[in-house]
């Protein structure tokens, strides 16, 4: 008669291990999924690729089928999203997790609609990403809370927007436009402008005769209101809403 243990452990290895691939540019990025996936006894690394074409080259030839693609979006060849369609058009059981800087609500419900179960901001990936991955197969859909709710603020908006009988979403632009043109106050768009060219806090609190913690006090504010949690993103949130021309 086996012991509990014994019995526990012919349970733990008949466990099914899901295969992981990444697609990823940065090569730090990929050694840090690679180590965390090869220390999950739940997962197995199926591989990477630095680009879309090498990527599509991979799903192609595979006799493998993934069980999670772990993804970027921006590509040096493209987009991630291009990755996700095929991967999901050739193996309907693959789940995409989507790990991606892009915090904005269209990559977001893009990556959905390719069919993303779950979202991730870069600047709040986990330690441990292999957890994320198991407890994704296992039924939840992770998502990072910055991004939802931006989403769910995009819902929000366009449902107050809509004129009385309207469908749900079709919010006019226009006046989604005006709104955006008010969001920042006129010092918080010069500290942006600044950020943008790549100023310092410091630099920015000589050029305009303020304090560090003034200026801080000014980046705290826009972050809050574009709902960002880094220069980076408040630079393109902006640029996609017409506050800054360019960036930079």
């Amino acid at each position: 008669m086996l012991c509990p243990m014994n019995i526990e452990a012919q349970e733990d290895a008949t466990l099914h291990r899901w295969g992981v691939l990444v697609v990823e540019d940065d090569s730090r990025a990929r050694a840090f999924f690679e180590a965390s996936v090869q220390r999950s006894p739940r997962l197995f690394w199926l591989g990477s690729a630095g680009t879309v074409q090498e990527a599509l080259g991979w799903l192609a030839r595979t006799a493998t089928i993934p069980d999670v693609l772990l993804v970027d979006l921006g590509m040096p060849d493209g987009t991630g999203l291009d990755v996700i369609r095929d991967a999901v058009a050739r193996f309907p059981g693959c789940e995409p997790l989507v790990v991606s800087v892009f915090g904005d609500e269209e990559n977001v419900l893009a990556s959905i609609e390719a069919g993303a179960v779950g979202y991730i901001h870069k600047d709040a990936a986990p330690e441990d990403i292999a957890q994320t991955i198991v407890e994704m197969k296992a039924g939840a859909s992770p998502i990072s809370p910055m991004i939802a709710r931006r989403v769910l603020a995009k819902y929000r908006s366009l449902q107050s927007a809509a004129p009385p009988g309207a469908a749900p979403g079709a919010a006019p632009e226009a006046a989604a436009e005006e709104s955006d043109r008010g969001l920042l106050s006129a010092r918080e768009h010069e500290v942006l402008t600044l950020i943008a060219r790549g100023f310092s806090y410091a630099e920015i609190a000589r050029l305009k005769g303020l304090s560090v913690h003034t200026v801080q006090t000014h980046i705290k504010n826009l972050y809050g209101k574009l709902a960002v949690h880094s220069k980076s993103e408040a630079v393109f949130e902006a640029t996609r809403l017409g506050l800054l021309s360019h960036p930079g």
